[in-house]
């Protein structure tokens, strides 16, 4: 059993066919923390609105998730825009499970993060979802070939790999979405005084450091299947979990090579009426 003091999952997207929920219930199972953070679109509802695909896997999950609940773990749980729906009860407490728009979370070494899904800087970077750039059906024909991709993987033994998020990560426009999003994300952090930003949104977990701030992103369990967790003394890492779960990465220590000489050329997009709202109290 692995030991975290918080870990931090978002883009389960439960009800559809592309959400990895084994590994999901199977990493649940097997890591114990103080807190867990859902941080948006674990339940697809715009999915299930056109089709619902919710075999036992994804009950088990959400089992899995009021058992957590019950038996001691603090989980929080942070609407996206696949389940905004839950934003109108925010503020509130379900079997256990507290939903907030937003929190801040204080790592054990005295480091505040906002922590939020994300959705929010889609306006201000002024680009559509990750998944719009390449289409809706475009997308969904790379999640149909990602599936079909590792049963046949499965089948000759091997472990889970991403042929969608390979393929995506050679998409010009989809490189420089990310990197806008990092930015403005980073910004605002800083903007509000914190130590760094935790989100998720656009399924590319990563981590980028500037000279003031950190911004983390967990990824999501429908491509990538990771997760952010925080280690006892406050360290933050990535973790992929499949067959072979491995540490991806470790926050960096130094300031991200990209921006070196930054000119932040992101800051003007980030209207001061929505840092207001980003940075008030959470609640």
């Amino acid at each position: 059993m692995r030991q975290y003091r918080s870990v931090f999952i978002s883009d389960v997207h439960l009800g559809t066919a592309d959400c990895q929920a084994d590994y999901l219930l199977d990493f649940l199972n097997n890591v114990q923390c103080e807190t867990l953070y859902l941080v948006g679109d674990i339940v697809d509802l715009i999915a299930m609105q056109r089709r619902a695909h919710f075999p036992d896997s994804h009950w088990q999950v959400i089992h899995k998730l009021l058992a957590l609940a019950a038996t001691g773990t603090r989980v929080v749980y942070i609407p996206g825009n696949h389940d905004e729906f839950f934003r109108r009860f925010c503020g509130q407490t379900f079997s256990g499970i507290e939903l907030l728009y937003k929190a801040v979370h204080t790592t054990a070494d005295g480091r505040q993060f906002l922590v939020c899904h994300g959705d929010q800087f889609d306006q201000v970077v002024r680009c559509s979802p990750l998944m719009l750039l390449v289409g809706d059906r475009a997308h969904g024909l790379l999640l149909r070939l990602n599936r079909w991709f590792n049963a046949v993987r499965r089948l000759q033994g091997k472990p889970y790999w991403s042929l969608a998020a390979w393929i995506k990560s050679r998409i010009g426009k989809a490189r420089t979405f990310i990197k806008r999003f990092e930015m403005a994300a980073l910004t605002a952090a800083e903007k509000g005084q914190y130590h760094g930003f935790i989100c998720g949104h656009i399924h590319s977990a990563g981590f980028l450091r500037s000279e003031d701030g950190l911004y983390c992103n967990d990824g999501d369990w429908v491509e990538h299947c990771t997760a952010l967790v925080e280690q006892a003394d406050g360290r933050l890492e990535l973790l992929h979990w499949s067959e072979s779960p491995v540490t991806l990465s470790r926050e960096p220590d130094a300031p991200s090579p990209e921006l070196s000489g930054d000119t932040r050329p992101v800051v003007d997009t980030l209207p001061a009426a929505f840092l207001e709202q980003l940075n008030s109290p959470a609640r």
